[in-house]
């Protein structure tokens, strides 16, 4: 049985003992807040709790009485598995991979070999490819996970109504040389003649004037509009490049971006139906294209809640002027951020780019909510079998603002090496992450409070000291037991050393923690009543697949409430070591 010492003090704050018995001088608070109840005169219950202080000196494991003979199985991925058995609990990587799945990858051989790779999330693009196409990419996925014991997500990415493309009509890039005129139209085109180009949008030239430059792809190519026929534009190449089949575009006027189009709404219908389908099929996450406020946001996820129980997760996505100047509200409303460079290059300076990433990156990390850094992280590898040094330093530095998950594009959905591509991303984060976290011990982050509630705020309390005690205590792991992932996303947040295994019974909570930096979500069978058997139990059962071994010390921390009473704040704090 599990040996633990414990004491036991009504206080204020949380106080400390010294746990001689890891051999480690720092004094370790391990608190458990539990409802301590005064009733006034009006038979209402005061605000006091009880903390309970836990240094649990041993935890004996093995004794298959002691966890009800372990019949259960662990839902931990199979990838985190074997990376753990590696690696050891410190070496395993914390900054989570998404690969946007693609012709070149859509077979369910392709497929494994990236969830293999470290593949956590798949991106389902719904600009391209037919439903039927997606649905036998969700069903071959699923399987995946439900045969060959994976844990991957799946994430669709909605179109957007401002969405903008220009097609030639060839099925590859097509050169356009300086000087050359060329057409761009609206008219729907079976043949395309020699250099005319197809708008996907009728009220593309509203607004335009003659002078005006007409940027391909945030700069592959540009021209200069020098007459207007009708809805039509006559263009010179002003600069010469590749012209890309389905490239975006977007218009300048004296060095700055034309505003157009806000009108639109930011779900169009097609819009609407992608996402019928993808909470159909049980999607995890929607990324929403082309967010502009906060409202939009909101109203798909009251939408997401009438119609579906299961927890669909909402990104938004930053790719526009009007979103950087909402940004805060856009992130408060969501369920996390992509950064897509890729459009946002396109409406602001090439230049400002890192700024702004980091600036995203800071700004979801202070509100806890999980951020996405996508488009063009290895970009030369869609044709070549190694990137340039120049975008391992850009992956490097994603990870080291403390990026929650990397994107990649059209290096793992068009590429001719997209498992390659997926393993440089691994490499260069795992290592990242190995020599920033000196660079992270002495840096201070901005703690900004979010609860409201006195519970709220105990639980953020108790997850930031966690991770202070963690670091400081050098544990091999947190593990934490939760329902919703609040407590284990809160404990992300703070980017501690040791990994985060959140154990939960609820698979739509599994599915989101995968987005979350550090965390290994884990599908397990909880008791809310018995928390020193949801212990036991865990460890029993990671000790059985040879993880978990004399010595190691593990931070638990647990947010479940028990059934029997009302009060939501019960979170606590233990240390144990395996003998």
């Amino acid at each position: 049985m599990a040996s633990v010492t414990s004491n036991s003090v009504l206080c204020r704050g949380l106080s400390t003992n010294r746990v001689t018995q890891f051999g480690l001088k720092n004094e370790v608070p391990g608190a458990k807040v539990v409802p301590w109840r005064t009733i006034g005169s009006e038979g209402k219950t005061k605000g006091k709790f009880r903390v309970e202080v836990k240094a649990a000196a041993a935890v004996q494991i093995g004794g298959l009485e002691q966890v009800k003979e372990a019949k259960q199985e662990l839902g931990l991925d199979a990838v985190s598995e074997g990376e753990l058995r590696e690696k050891g609990f410190l070496g395993m990587r914390k900054t989570k991979l998404v690969c946007t799945i693609g012709p070149a990858c859509s077979s369910p051989e392709d497929l494994e070999k990236l969830a293999l790779g470290g593949m956590n999330v798949a991106r389902l693009n719904m600009c391209h490819n037919t439903r039927d196409w997606h649905l036998d990419v969700i069903k071959n996925i699923k399987k995946l996970n439900e045969e060959k014991g994976f844990c991957i997500s799946i994430m669709i990415d909605t179109e957007g109504s401002q969405i903008h493309v220009l097609d030639h009509g060839a099925p590859s890039s097509v050169k356009a040389e300086e000087g050359s005129i060329w057409l761009f139209t609206t008219q729907k085109l079976e043949d395309y003649p020699p250099f005319t180009v197809q708008a996907s949008y009728d009220g593309f030239s509203e607004g335009i004037e003659v002078g005006d430059v007409l940027v391909i792809d945030g700069g592959m190519a540009s021209f200069e509009v020098t007459e207007k026929v009708g809805n039509d534009l006559c263009c010179r190449c002003s600069d010469s490049g590749l012209f890309l089949p389905r490239a975006k575009f977007s218009f300048w006027r004296d060095g700055k971006l034309v505003a157009r189009n806000s009108e639109l709404p930011t779900l169009s219908k097609k819009d609407w139906a992608d996402i019928e389908f993808g909470v159909s099929e049980g999607v995890d996450f929607i990324a929403l294209s082309f967010v502009n406020d906060a409202d939009s946001v909101r109203q798909l996820k009251n939408y997401l809640y009438m119609r579906s129980s299961r927890s669909t997760r909402v990104l938004a996505k930053i790719e526009s002027l009007e979103s950087l100047k909402n940004m805060e509200e856009i992130v408060e409303a969501c369920d996390g951020i992509m950064v897509a460079r890729g459009d946002l290059g396109v409406e602001i300076p090439y230049e400002q780019i890192p700024t702004v990433q980091e600036e995203i990156t800071c700004v979801c990390r202070e509100l806890n909510k999980p951020v996405i850094v996508a488009s063009q992280l290895l970009e030369s590898m869609v044709e070549y079998p190694t990137p340039t040094r120049a975008e391992v330093a850009d992956v490097s530095e994603a990870v080291r603002q403390n990026a929650d998950a990397l994107m990649l594009s059209g290096e793992s959905a068009i590429g001719l090496h997209g498992q390659k591509a997926l393993s440089v991303l691994q490499m260069a984060s795992s290592r990242m992450e190995l020599w920033s976290r000196e660079e992270n011990r002495q840096s201070i982050f901005h703690q900004r409070p979010l609860g409201v509630s006195l519970p709220d705020r105990i639980a953020e309390q108790i997850c930031n000291c966690a991770v202070e005690m963690a670091n400081n205590l050098g544990v091999d792991a947190i593990f934490v037991y939760t329902k919703h992932g609040r407590m284990a996303s809160l404990l992300s947040r703070n980017r501690p050393y040791p990994p985060i295994f959140a154990f939960t019974s609820e698979s739509g909570t599994r599915m989101a923690l995968n987005l979350q930096w550090g965390v290994i979500p884990v599908l397990v069978d909880l008791s809310d009543d018995d928390m020193e058997g949801n212990v036991s139990t865990t460890m029993e059962l990671i000790r059985r697949k040879g993880m978990l071994k004399h010595g190691d010390v593990v931070m638990v921390v647990s947010d479940l409430a028990p059934n029997h009473t009302n009060c939501s704040a019960f979170q606590s704090i233990q240390v144990k070591t395996v003998v």
